[in-house]
Formats: C-alpha cells, structure tokens, sequence
C-alpha cells in the first residue's frame, strides 16, 4: 500500500488524481493544502488532509516523512517551492517525486516561442533535474474539461505533438507514476491528446 502525499490537493489535476487514486488503487493519502475547507467531503479511512503552506519549511517536512511519493500540483512561487520541496524530501530520506509543470519550458513546442510567464516553470525544473530525486516532471499542454483519458508523451529533447490535454490524462499518468516507482524515473515529459491525421 503506498503512501502518496499531495501538495496543492485542491487543485484541478489532483482532484482527478484523487479521485482514480482512491476507486483504483489501494494508496493512502496525505491531502495538503492551504485551505481545506475547498475540498469536497473526504470521508474515506484511506485520507488524511494538513492544512499548510508548502513555503512552511518545516510542516512540510513533518507531512513528507514516512510518505513513498510526493506529488506536487503547486502554483505561486514554484521556483522557491521547488527549493524547499527538493530540501524537505531530502532531510526526510524520500525519493520520488512526480511534478507538474508546462509545456514550454524547452522551447519544445513547434511554432510558438519561449516565453517568459514560462521563467518559474523553467527554473523550478531545473532545480528538480539538478536534485538528486527519483522525479518524473510532466509538461501537459492546455487542459481540457473532457471526460476521456487519451494521451500520448514526449521526452525532453523531443518536439511537443498536441497542444491540448484533459485533466483526467494527466491524473491517469500521475497516478501510474505513483504505483510504479520505476517509471520514467529522472524523466521529463511532455503530455497531449493524440491529433488523429498529423
């Protein structure tokens, strides 16, 4: 049974990774946010939620200790957020790390120029590749409300296919990165819906 810590619980992906996490697998989790009133009623005996911030060095070590993932779905400032997490996983002897990112970042995508929203995302990759952790970073392009999981990856280095993909595909992913801890490990990889006739 592994043990999954979530950081930003309630955002968009982790919602839907919750969701698979607990009608298909047996993983515990550890749901962290800052505001646990915006989650929906949790009442399963496998959750438990800490309310806190991630830049809260030390309450995020104390929820990282005795935890197998952590799987971070952050947004703000994610270059110190990064630094803090990368430190607190460290002290607390955990390995693998699954973080969402953006497509982008390598200047990856044919057509569009790099663009400087895209700064914290680049910088708080890089400070997880320098890191010494088992990571998968993931880099979805738009997301899509659809009901539907369908997708396709790309690693760093390879241009990005698609422009979009559903929040759900990215949860799917996330969750099988979290139940199989030798996958794509110190991997970064770039996520779409497959686009049917290129």
């Amino acid at each position: 049974m592994r043990k999954v810590l979530i950081l930003g619980a309630n955002g968009s992906i982790a919602r839907n990774a919750i969701d698979l996490f607990l009608n298909e697998t047996d993983a515990q989790l550890t749901l962290y946010l800052r505001n646990s009133g915006r989650l929906r009623n949790m009442d399963s005996n496998r959750v438990r939620v800490i309310e806190g911030d991630v830049l809260d060095k030390e309450k995020l070590k104390e929820a990282i200790i005795g935890q197998d993932v952590v799987y971070a779905n952050l947004a703000g400032n994610l270059e110190q957020m990064a630094k803090i997490i990368v430190e607190a996983m460290d002290t607390a002897g955990v390995r693998r790390l699954i973080w969402i990112s953006s497509m982008g970042i390598y200047e990856e995508v044919p057509g569009e120029k790099y663009s400087n929203i895209l700064d914290p995302y680049r910088k708080s990759a890089e400070i997880i590749e320098t890191s010494d952790l088992d990571y998968t970073i993931l880099r979805p392009g738009w997301f899509t409300n659809k009901d539907e999981i369908n997708y396709e990856t790309t690693q760093k280095g390879e241009p990005f296919k698609g422009h979009e993909v559903s929040r759900k595909s990215v949860a799917d992913l996330v969750v099988k990165l979290a139940e199989s801890p030798e996958m794509e490990v110190r991997s970064s990889l770039g996520l779409n819906k497959p686009e049917y006739g290129r």
